[in-house]
């Protein structure tokens, strides 16, 4: 868990600007750790990675700046303690 959380902070961390980071699964439901800019996303063509997306870490200044103002990094350490790990498993399972 620790290793996804260091994952997931450092692409959401360096993501430029608006966007994401991505919990998703690829065609052999493997999980991998990607972000995209804006409003892109893992089942896009454009993606540099495509899978089925179970978690998005909004990483929109909109998302975090009345509590965090230009802290990103506060508000991806506070991110941990409300993401529903149920739902996230459940959308894992769901993948065919």
């Amino acid at each position: 868990m620790d290793n996804l959380k260091t994952l997931l902070n450092n692409a959401a961390a360096s993501q430029f600007g608006s966007g994401w980071a991505w919990l998703s699964v690829d065609d052999n439901n493997n999980l991998f750790v990607s972000s995209t800019s804006n409003q892109d996303n893992p089942l896009m063509d454009i993606a540099e990675k495509q899978g089925s997306p179970i978690l998005g870490i909004d990483v929109w200044e909109h998302a975090y700046y009345l509590k965090y103002q230009n802290k990103r990094g506060d508000y991806l350490q506070a991110i941990w303690d409300i993401i529903n790990w149920e739902e996230v498993s459940k959308r894992y399972e769901m993948i065919d």
